[in-house]
């Protein structure tokens, strides 16, 4: 057996598929905690090792777990999670999400892929057009109590997550920024407190149902936290109108990447 080739079942792991897995991991963890999308990169590279698209998405889903913990502990020792939002925020989330992983076991995923293309459009408006619809980084947040709309919006966020996942971070972001008026490390710090819940139940899954290989989701996992750790402390440190337009391009990307598979 050749020195840099590891068996994995089926596959076969050379020198340019690890350094596949770590490069689009490190470039996920990086895009995932600032703005969302980093699916794009994980995905495609997971199936071109030659997995099967039921076992690449639940293999991704490793890392999409390891990158939620590493966020959620790297903005917290920032001082940048709002703690106490957690619970409020949490319930009409998960609730959605139950919901939406209800639907999913009745419904094909193709029938929400419009919503994810039409929910990325209209942000990328938005930005464009209301650069206001996007908080100042001092600006005060709103509790769910002051503006109810929030619970719809996180209910939609959690239905969505729970139903496809794919893009979820952006209707997340939506609900945190634009309507409860997070400012964006704020809301990609509780971003990613509720993508963890979602990784968690949809990492359960995909075990249960035998649908992921741990040794390259692992691999790309731990390169995950790398581009995590990168990108927590650029946030910190970043002007807010850089953060804003990189959402604005991974709005654009993930656009783009969406209607090229439509």
């Amino acid at each position: 057996m050749d020195l840099w080739v590891i068996e994995v079942g089926s596959l076969q792991l050379g020198l340019i598929e690890l350094l596949a897995l770590i490069i689009s991991g490190i470039i996920a963890g990086f895009v995932n905690t600032l703005a969302g999308g980093g699916s794009i990169f994980t995905l495609p590279a997971l199936m071109l090792l030659g997995m099967p698209a039921d076992v690449a998405n639940g293999t991704n889903r490793v890392g999409v777990f390891l990158q939620s913990v590493a966020a959620v502990r790297g903005f917290n020792q920032h001082g940048k999670l709002a703690t106490q939002a957690i619970v409020p925020i949490l319930v009409p989330t998960v609730i959605g999400s139950l919901a939406g992983s209800i639907v999913a076991s009745y419904l094909p995923v193709d029938i929400l892929k419009p919503v994810l293309i039409f929910t990325m459009i209209a942000m990328t408006l938005v930005i464009i057009l209301k650069p206001s619809a996007i908080p100042a980084e001092h600006e005060i947040p709103l509790s769910l109590t002051e503006k109810p709309a929030g619970i719809a919006w996180l209910f939609v966020a959690g239905l969505y997550g729970g139903f496809v996942q794919a893009g979820v971070g952006f209707i997340l972001i939506a609900a945190l920024a634009g309507v409860l008026r997070y400012d964006l490390v704020r809301a990609n710090a509780l971003k990613m407190v509720c993508t963890l819940v979602f990784g968690t139940v949809a990492l359960a899954v995909f075990v249960v149902r035998d649908q992921v290989m741990w040794i390259p989701g692992l691999i790309m996992g731990v390169a995950t936290i790398i581009g995590v750790q990168l990108s927590v402390k650029f946030a910190v440190n970043a002007q807010h109108a850089t953060l804003k337009w990189i959402l604005l391009g991974m709005s654009l990307i993930v656009c783009i990447a969406a209607l090229l598979k439509a």
